[in-house]
Parts: structure tokens; C-alpha cells; sequence
């Protein structure tokens, strides 16, 4: 793959190497947006099917990102922590039962977490990160693994860590899951759409994903796959569009006490967004385009070489098999103001997450650019 930088509405001398922190427009989703937004314009137009068709089409495009055999199986959510709300208001939990997360875990995937383990008097474990930095992400996931107990409820984590990029072994942590009959929650909104993913084959009881990253989509849409423990449950949102029959419009007062098939009851109120899914649908076909195994390998290729000229002894990163490609931390053991300083001032965007400097570079990058910021590492450390 070549650098798709002309794909995209990126103007004058930064180098964005940020796309964890927010996507940059590709011209067709912004194409997309703009169309929706001119529907507006001609209300007359817009028939009930066009409250439906695009969505199923997001739906399936989405299914195929994942390798998910049901499309239907995929709700439109506007939020994470909206998705999150929905297994929470359907997960019990007693007194002396536990939820499992990791430190440092976005807020997103925890308030949902400690407000229903408050409710019921139950615990949280939050997995802390091994100390010192030699095998941390194999050492993490033991860690994570041995805190799963016949007392565990639930294991809700990232499908990598939101901050430096560690990889868990989610098959390992399903297996584990599986053994004790907790539920597997997963937040991609880090990883899916720039690092293969296999539902079909993972079969976590949901994966819940922000749509303006790796998706390449706009901000306040997201989509949710909620698996099988789901089926039956109630949605946060008692909307009319999540109901049995919803698309014959000339029926909508003959109330219906059923949901929709499998996750319908999961989507948000006003699902239809005219704007929100066309651009949406646009950014995953792109990614369909390049497939996300392509995505992967080359922020591989032309991040590799620059991270061999860290020192390792003046500033940690993980180890190639627990770290992405597209997703990584850098930890410096000093020097970490006036290394931000030097990097804002060649107009290069990362984004600060606790102490450490979070890359994520994406395939509108390329191999110069990174070579800049590994050089601006390297002279200020």
C-alpha cells in the first residue's frame, strides 16, 4: 500500500500522527455528510424506506469489518458508554461478585461498571500494570487471567489499551471467561478498523466501537454487536424505531409490546441519522478498500525502522508482540516537558495520556514523517 494521504482534507505542514484522538475527514465521508445534509432541504423526498435501507447497509458493511455472520446482530449507538449502558441494564451482579478491568481502562468502559457494582454492593478488580518495563503485556495478560475467578461476572476491557497500544490476548481471556461463565465485553474503538478482528471466531458477548477513529466515520454515531446473551434484553432507549414492525409507518399506533430481531432493541432513537450513517458507510468502505490487514502493515512499515533509534533505556515502549502497529505509547524516563515542547513546534499532534506521549499513526502518514518524530525523540531525550 502507498501513502492515501490525497484521500483526505489534510491542508498545510502538520504532521497528524493522532487518529486515536480523532480521525481527519476523508473527502468522501465529507461528500457523504454533505449530501445528507442537503436531504434536509427537500423533506418530500425522504420515504420510509430511507429511514431503514442505509442503516441495514451500515449494518452489513460493519458485519463484514468483523466477520460477523448476523448483520442484525449490529445496533446504531450514538456512544460507548450508550452501548455499555445497554449490557450494563442487563448484567446482575451480586454481593461478592466482581467485574474485572484493567488500570488506566477509558472512562467509558469503567463509570457504567462502578455505577452497577455500587448498585449492588458488588467489586470492581482493576488489573494493575506490572511493574518495570521488561515483558509487561505478557506479564499484564497473566495478570488479567489469574484475576478471573468463579466469583468474576463480567471482563470488560479494550481490545488493546487505549493509551499505549498493549494487545491483550482475547482469546486466552475468552477461554478463561468461558471456563467460569462471565460475559466478555470488548471497547474496539481503539483497534477495529486498523487491526483484524474475528468475532465469528473471538464470539465475545459484545464488542462496542466509537465510530470517529479507526472507523473513519463522524462524531456522536457508533456501532455495538451485542452476541447471543443479549437476545432478551431490555433496551435504556424504549423507542419506537426498536420495536416489532416499525418500518410500516401507517401501523406505528398499533403499539407492540416485542422489540425487533436480535440487537434492534439496542438501536438509539432517531437510528436514521441522514447525515451521521451515509458518511459513516463511506468511511468503512473505504476501509474495506485498503482492508484493515493492509492498514495494519503499513503504519508496520513506516513506523519500524524509526522505533529501532529509541533508547529503550531512556524511554519505554512495548515489545513488538504486545504492541500495535497503528496504536503505541512511548514513556520517557525524563525530559517528557521539554520533549513535548520540541514536538509541538515542528507541528507534529500526538496526544498525552497520563506520562505517556500516544502515537497513532494511520495511512495518510508516511515514512518521512514518522523519521521526523522519532528524530525529535531522539535529539531531546
Amino acid at each position: 500500500m502507498k501513502c492515501q494521504k490525497e484521500k483526505f482534507i489534510l491542508t498545510g505542514k502538520n504532521t497528524y500522527l493522532n487518529c486515536a484522538y480523532m480521525s481527519p475527514m476523508l473527502k468522501k465521508v465529507e461528500k457523504a455528510g454533505i449530501k445528507g445534509l442537503k436531504r434536509k432541504r427537500k423533506p418530500y423526498n425522504l420515504l420510509p424506506e430511507h429511514f431503514f435501507d442505509e442503516v441495514e447497509t451500515l449494518q452489513k458493511n460493519f458485519s463484514n469489518l468483523i466477520n460477523c455472520k448476523e448483520h442484525k446482530r449490529i445496533a446504531i449507538i450514538p456512544s460507548v458508554s450508550y452501548g455499555l449502558g445497554n449490557i450494563t441494564n442487563n448484567t446482575t451482579i451480586s454481593k461478592g461478585e466482581n467485574v474485572v478491568l484493567v488500570q488506566d481502562q477509558f472512562p467509558s468502559n469503567v463509570y457504567p461498571w462502578l455505577s452497577l457494582t455500587k448498585r449492588n454492593n458488588a467489586d470492581i478488580i482493576f488489573v494493575e500494570r506490572p511493574k518495570g518495563v521488561n515483558n509487561v503485556g505478557e506479564n499484564w495478560n497473566k495478570k488479567i487471567i489469574k484475576s478471573i475467578s468463579n466469583k468474576t461476572k463480567v471482563v470488560s476491557i479494550g481490545t488493546i489499551h487505549w493509551a499505549d497500544g498493549t494487545i491483550y490476548d482475547l482469546q486466552k481471556i475468552r477461554e478463561r471467561t468461558n471456563e467460569v461463565g462471565a460475559k466478555f465485553i470488548l471497547d474496539g474503538t481503539q483497534s477495529i478498523g486498523a487491526l483484524p478482528f474475528d468475532v465469528n471466531k473471538l464470539k465475545p458477548d459484545a464488542l462496542i466501537c466509537a465510530g470517529y477513529k479507526w472507523l473513519m466515520g463522524p462524531y456522536g454515531i457508533g456501532l455495538a454487536y451485542y452476541g447471543s446473551a443479549f437476545d432478551d434484553g431490555i433496551p435504556i432507549e424504549e423507542s419506537w424505531v426498536n420495536r416489532k414492525d416499525s418500518k410500516v409507518f401507517s401501523q406505528l399506533v398499533n403499539y407492540k409490546d416485542s422489540y425487533g430481531d436480535l440487537a434492534k432493541r439496542y438501536n438509539v432513537g432517531q437510528q436514521s441519522n441522514f447525515i451521521n450513517i451515509p458518511m459513516l458507510n463511506q468511511g468503512i468502505k473505504q476501509l474495506h478498500a485498503w482492508g484493515v490487514n493492509n492498514i495494519q502493515e503499513y503504519c508496520k512499515n513506516i513506523t519500524k525502522e524509526g522505533l529501532k533509534t529509541i533508547d529503550k533505556n531512556k524511554i519505554w515502549y512495548e515489545e513488538g508482540d504486545y504492541r500495535a502497529w497503528h496504536l503505541f505509547g512511548l514513556s520517557p524516563k525524563k525530559n517528557l516537558k521539554k520533549i513535548l515542547k520540541k514536538i509541538r513546534e515542528k507541528n507534529i499532534h500526538i496526544s498525552l495520556r497520563g506520562e505517556t506521549i500516544r502515537v497513532s499513526p494511520n495511512v495518510y502518514n508516511n515514512k518521512r514523517e514518522l523519521d521526523k518524530f522519532f528524530n525529535t525523540i531522539s535529539k531531546n531525550i
